[in-house]
């Protein structure tokens, strides 16, 4: 690990010495650092938002972009994904110099602009990114479980704009016989299956 790199981290763990803000998630002489950070940033009406920030620094990091993860109760999955390329690009600007700090003072300042804009919107949905320690957005699953639906149909077009505005591939079951469904085409073309309940 670079002299550089070791004294940022010596540096950001004296900075965010509180309860549960800093942790070192795993070190590698190949794989780098990944380490994360718990902050808050003003959102909506001077509300703040608890923010995760997860940083992968590989070994030619400052060299390089770090790899980052965002991650917030308070945040839709949507909000998450554009704060994270907010901060990529802001990255983009400090490149072969110590960075983390700066881009976690830059998104205090910064959150409630970015959620301003139009593409982010605002919204009670939880973000539920991986709590893995990788940075790559592969594969996860979620399971979302509802009781007494009301409005299938209404329904099923809430979940297909879900899908579509956060670029979801999925299924959607209903209890019942496992033969019958039909094939739903959502707006960003994905295709979900249906499981209809016996007695609809």
């Amino acid at each position: 690990m670079a002299e550089l790199v070791r004294e940022e981290l010596s540096a950001l763990a004296a900075i965010f010495c509180g309860p549960h803000e800093w942790e070192v998630l795993s070190r590698s002489e190949t794989d780098g650092t990944v380490f994360r950070i718990h902050t808050k940033a003003e959102g909506f009406m001077d509300a703040d938002i608890p923010l995760e920030l997860v940083f992968h620094l590989p070994v030619n990091y400052p060299s390089c972009l770090p790899g980052i993860s965002v991650n917030s109760e308070r945040l839709t999955r949507a909000q998450c994904v554009t704060v994270k390329e907010k901060l990529l690009e802001q990255a983009e600007s400090l490149m072969s110099e110590p960075m983390v700090h700066e881009l976690v003072l830059w998104i205090q300042q910064n959150l409630r602009h970015i959620l301003n804009q139009p593409e982010t919107g605002s919204g009670n949905e939880e973000c539920t990114f991986s709590t893995s320690t990788t940075m790559d957005d592969g594969l996860w699953i979620t399971l979302l479980h509802l009781d007494h639906m009301r409005a299938k149909t209404k329904y099923v077009k809430t979940v297909e704009k879900w899908a579509s505005d956060l670029r979801l591939t999925g299924r959607l079951m209903f209890m019942g016989v496992p033969d019958s469904s039909e094939n739903l085409q959502s707006r960003c073309g994905l295709k979900w299956k249906e499981m209809q309940r016996e007695n609809d």
